[in-house]
Parts: structure tokens; C-alpha cells; sequence
């Protein structure tokens, strides 16, 4: 039995697409655990740019089953959109599986993010306005609809018009909204559901017993730890909990089934949306590194905030997420820079501290501490051997394994999945 978990260390969108096709390939299963659609994987291979919003980035393996678990909230008319975008690129989706537990994103969730972010003006979270914090709040208030209803008509009806009639009323009185009809969202759903239902399973049973019959599983995840609803830049986070903790909620595991957590760091800092972020380059530089790094959402196309790498975010992800592992993407990305700065710990009202406050106004008056390193010019792309890399590179890359005290077994130097240098192997 082996347990794979690959979470993101800082605010999402270090690569982690990336690192799971690539340990996709020697897994049986791979399992989605939490978020929506809300986020965007990009797998390169050949040159061929993928991005995956609700299917596992293991889907690329045809020998894996790829499982969306019961704490994912799916749109199902946005993963049949996906499932067919694949297939018409040659990709085959007849291995995937969706959790008879997992909770159906709606419509009237979509329409709610947005109009409960247009109201919010400047104290709007950032969404993607995908409908993701609504449903999940559906979910803990108990008034979710669930993909296993999908099976029983008579249920599905009669809890839909229970339900769309109280969150008509939110739209119309609250935010004088157009109300959705009833009939026509049945339509909807009676279009789709006999594709759907096929895919269902208990994924609780079919992940367990794989796990207690050997096989290798890989649980992944959106986002990542400073976006999580508990530890993250509250209120500017997710609506779960992107850990591997999040897992054993998630996917219905117990954490004595995992064995290996690999933490998804990129060698600089970015994150969307609102909220504070200490090392952010609102400069030139700042432009340079999102270009050169191609920092816009896969998901929205916004454009990423962008700054200098923050070690204590590192840091906490692995002290909160007990990673036994640590994977380093886009090195390549800081190759010509004279000097690099990176953030070992804030200045806040005079005093130094190196862990992360919960309080925003604590964080946003938060000045770097910065430590610098020197950088290297020599092009690192075609580098597949570590002791190949510039030594300052090199030092750059100790210093983080240092500091977070996890050892670093992957260093991408490329987008292509190819692109890689393994320095211990995880498997």
C-alpha cells in the first residue's frame, strides 16, 4: 500500500499539474480530494499545453483511474465540457469516476458569486465567481444537492424545488437578481444525467480497498495552503482545506494510508486574487518575472500578483501538512537576475517574527526581512543532473531545503513535463 499526497505550499499555481502527471505515471489511482473548477492545473507534454479545471491531472495515464472524491464540488456541465475538449485532443476519459458523496456546484451558485461580489465592492474576497464558497456554504448549511441524487429523479426534483425556491428569493429580494425557473433547470440536468450516472461509485469503498490491496494512489489537490479556509489569509482564501489533512476529510481515508507528502514550492512567489502578500513586486521586476514566468490564471487569465520567494509561507505549509518531501518549479524563471532576494521572516512594528500572523492588519504592515543570494546567467533548461546547475543555483536551492526543513527531490527547470531533475526518488 502506498499513499500519495501532492499539495501546494504556497498560494496555488506552483506546478503541482505538473508533479502529479509526471508521478501519474506509476500510479493506479489518482484521486481528487477537494475545490471546484475554480482551479486550473496546466500539464505541458511535448509541447502541448493541457489545463484541467475538475479531472485529475492523472488523467493523462490511461492505466490510472482517476477519481473526483466526495469533498470536490462539481459543475458537471463544465467536466463534460472538459471530458469532451479532452477527447477531441486523442485523450480517452472512460476511466473517470466521480464520488456518489460529492456535492453538485448549480447554477444558481455561479450567478450568487458573482452577484454577492459585485455587491461587496472593495471588500470583495477575489473569486473566480465560479460558484465554489456558495455551494461548499450550501454544503455546511445542509441544503447541497449531491451527485448520488442524480440517480433517484423523484429526489433530485423534489429537493431542487425546495431548494430553488429559497435561493430564488436570496436573488430577488437581497440582490435583485432575475430568478431561475424551475422547469427549465430540470431540463437541464435530465439532459446530462444519463451520462453522468455511469461514472458514479462509492469512492470511499473503491479508494480503500485499492489502498488495502497495494496499489499506489495519488490524492490531489486545488490550490494550496495559504489558501486554505483554516490557515490561510483569511478572508482571502478557498472554501476548503487544500492539506493533507483535507485529504483524510476528503477522499475518506485514514492518514495511517498515506505515506508520502510531497509539498509544491515555486522558487518565487505568486497568488490571485485579494488579500496581503509581504514580498509583492508592484515594479518593473514585478512585470518581468509574470512575464517570463507566464503568470496568468489558467482558470480566469488574470494576471498573477508576483514577488520574491516568502520561506515562512514554505515553512508552514510543511509544518502544517508534515511533508516528507519538497518539490522546487520554476527555478529556470530566475535565471539573469544579479541578485535574489528571499523573505526569511517580517518586520512588524519594530519586532522580527518568522512565523505567519492570523491578523490581516498585522500582515499587511509586514515588511520583508530579506536575506540575498546571488544569481547565475547560464541557461538551465536542458539541465538534468543537479551537480549541472550554476552553483549559485545551487545555493539558492539548499538554502530553501535549509530553511524548511524538508530535502528537495524535484527541481523543474521547464514546463514540459520532461523538463526535470530528480535528486531522490519519491516512488
Amino acid at each position: 500500500m502506498a499513499g500519495y499526497v501532492v499539495v501546494g505550499c504556497q498560494w496555488g499555481d506552483e506546478g503541482k499539474g505538473k508533479v502529479v502527471d509526471l508521478l501519474g505515471a506509476d500510479m493506479d489511482m489518482v484521486v481528487r480530494f477537494q475545490g471546484g473548477n475554480n482551479a486550473g492545473h496546466t500539464v505541458v507534454v511535448n509541447g502541448k499545453k493541457i489545463i484541467l479545471h475538475l479531472l485529475p491531472s492523472g488523467i493523462l495515464n490511461h492505466d490510472a483511474l482517476c477519481i473526483i472524491g466526495p469533498g470536490v464540488v462539481i459543475n458537471p456541465f463544465v467536466l463534460l465540457r472538459e471530458m469532451k475538449t479532452l477527447e477531441d485532443q486523442g485523450f480517452s476519459c472512460s476511466n473517470v469516476r466521480i464520488s456518489d458523496r460529492a456535492h453538485l456546484l448549480m447554477p444558481y451558485h455561479v450567478y450568487l458569486d458573482e452577484l454577492e461580489e459585485k455587491s461587496a465592492g472593495d471588500k470583495k474576497i477575489g473569486t473566480t465567481k465560479n460558484g465554489i464558497g456558495p455551494c461548499y456554504a450550501d454544503k455546511y448549511n445542509r441544503i447541497g444537492m449531491r451527485v448520488c441524487d442524480l440517480k433517484d429523479w423523484d429526489v433530485f426534483r423534489e429537493k431542487l424545488k425546495f431548494i430553488l425556491e429559497k435561493k430564488n428569493r436570496e436573488i430577488v429580494r437581497l440582490y435583485d437578481g432575475k430568478p431561475f425557473d424551475y422547469e427549465e433547470m430540470v431540463r437541464q440536468f435530465e439532459e446530462i444525467r444519463g451520462t453522468l450516472i455511469p461514472m458514479i461509485v462509492d469512492a470511499v469503498d473503491k479508494v480503500n480497498k485499492a489502498l488495502d490491496a497495494g496499489k499506489n494512489i495519488l490524492f490531489e489537490g486545488a490550490q494550496a495552503n495559504m489558501l486554505d479556509i483554516n490557515y490561510g489569509t483569511y478572508p482571502y482564501v478557498t472554501s476548503s482545506s487544500p492539506t493533507s489533512a483535507g485529504v483524510c476529510e476528503g477522499a475518506g481515508v485514514s492518514p495511517r494510508k498515506l505515506d508520502r507528502i510531497i509539498g509544491i514550492a515555486k522558487a518565487y512567489s505568486t497568488r490571485v486574487g485579494e488579500g496581503p502578500f509581504v514580498t509583492e513586486l508592484s515594479n518593473e521586476t514585478g512585470e518581468q518575472l509574470r512575464e517570463a514566468g507566464a503568470e496568468y490564471g489558467a482558470t480566469t487569465g488574470r494576471p498573477r500578483r508576483v514577488g520574491w520567494l516568502d520561506l515562512p509561507v514554505v515553512r508552514q505549509a510543511a509544518l502544517i501538512n508534515g511533508l516528507t518531501d519538497l518539490a522546487l518549479t520554476k527555478i529556470d524563471i530566475l535565471t539573469g537576475y544579479e541578485t535574489l532576494p528571499v523573505c526569511v521572516g517580517y518586520r512588524i512594528n519594530g519586532k522580527e517574527y518568522d512565523t505567519i500572523p492570523a491578523s490581516l492588519k498585522d500582515l499587511a504592515n509586514a515588511e520583508p526581512v530579506y536575506r540575498y543570494f546571488d544569481g547565475w546567467t547560464e541557461d538551465i533548461s536542458k539541465v538534468r543532473a543537479y551537480e549541472d546547475l550554476p552553483e549559485n543555483c545551487r545555493r539558492y536551492i539548499e538554502f530553501i531545503e535549509q530553511y524548511a526543513g524538508v530535502e528537495i527531490c524535484l527541481v523543474s527547470v521547464g514546463a514540459d513535463r520532461s523538463c526535470n531533475i530528480i535528486r531522490k526518488s519519491i516512488l
